[in-house]
């Protein structure tokens, strides 16, 4: 039984030297990055069977992608192009501290999973799935991306499986306006949503403390679950009636991206392997604060880890 079914766009990540400008750069490090998959390594790390379906260039930076994920233990559902103008989307992260700040330069316009329609992927996966995720990113690639992703969201719905959604709005994308429009059509078929509360306020415009903002996406759009998650304020849950709270673990940040993706994975897979919101909360922190440490996008991290950051750390509350 397949426990983790994710969709999206998985990218190569080039990142020159610490304290090296793009355009002076005589070297790039090769990371394999995107949210979703991101997510189901996470998943796979903490004892997950996951699976990532997207659409990828049959070349070898194609073939990059698929290897590194499966090297992770995660199962891969990918339609291939053939097409000699196929390629795969890339970004280069040109990290610096302050007042320079950390950019980001994405080359992904017309990427492969940019034409991925449904009947392209293997969706007989999602039969015998737990759990379903993608993210905001994917239908912000192309009107046939969000095409795709409301049709394959309808499908896990209709097959039974728990849906998951992240917001993880990106402005080099779509416009607060765009988004909006395209996301709430898209949380129909959704049973948990993720959002970080800039993203609730500027995407979503819901103003107000957290608590009040998941009660009312909530009852907007009857989500099961709402998480909210406020930066090195925690994270919020509202799942019925009943609202958890979840501060950070404190970690040595040595690369931050991707800790949102760690902080969904290590929540999805504690619920899909039957834990309750409280414990799934632990687990997402546990696991950002573990990514953290780690060079790259994925979090490499183990259960016993993650355990280990929950019982030397403060817990949850529940109210």
């Amino acid at each position: 039984m397949t426990d983790l079914v994710t969709f999206g766009e998985t990218m190569l990540r080039l990142s020159p030297p610490e304290g090296t400008r793009l355009e002076t750069t005589q070297e790039f490090d090769v990371r394999v990055g995107g949210a979703e998959s991101n997510v189901a390594v996470a998943g796979a790390s903490l004892g997950l069977d996951s699976v990532w379906l997207s659409k990828l260039p049959r070349s070898p930076l194609g073939r990059r992608v698929t290897h590194e994920l499966r090297a992770h233990g995660v199962r891969t559902g990918v339609a291939w192009d053939d097409a000699d103008d196929a390629r795969l989307g890339t970004y280069y992260l040109e990290p610096g501290g302050e007042p320079r700040g950390t950019n980001v330069v994405y080359d992904r316009a017309g990427s492969a999973v940019t034409t991925a329609t449904p009947p392209e992927l293997p969706l007989t996966v999602l039969g015998d799935a737990t759990a379903f995720h993608t993210t905001g990113i994917t239908p912000a690639l192309s009107a046939t991306a969000a095409e795709t992703t409301a049709a394959v969201l309808e499908r896990a719905a209709e097959a039974g499986v728990r849906t998951s959604f992240d917001v993880n709005y990106r402005s080099k994308l779509w416009s607060h306006e765009e988004a909006r429009a395209t996301l709430t059509e898209l949380f129909e078929h959704v049973d948990t949503l993720f959002v970080a509360r800039r993203d609730a306020e500027a995407v979503l415009d819901r103003e107000g403390e957290p608590v009040e903002v998941a009660h009312g996406l909530a009852t907007d759009f009857g989500f099961d679950t709402v998480v909210i998650t406020r930066g090195d304020r925690g994270a919020l849950a509202l799942h019925g009636d009943e609202v958890f709270e979840q501060p950070v673990y404190e970690a040595d940040t040595l690369d931050a991206i991707g800790t949102g993706d760690a902080f969904v994975g290590g929540y999805l897979s504690r619920r899909c392997l039957g834990g309750g919101v409280a414990g799934a909360l632990e687990w997402g922190a546990a696991a950002a604060s573990l990514k953290r440490t780690i060079a790259g996008d994925l979090a490499v991290v183990t259960r016993e880890e993650v355990e280990r950051v929950i019982q030397e750390g403060e817990g949850g509350i529940s109210r």
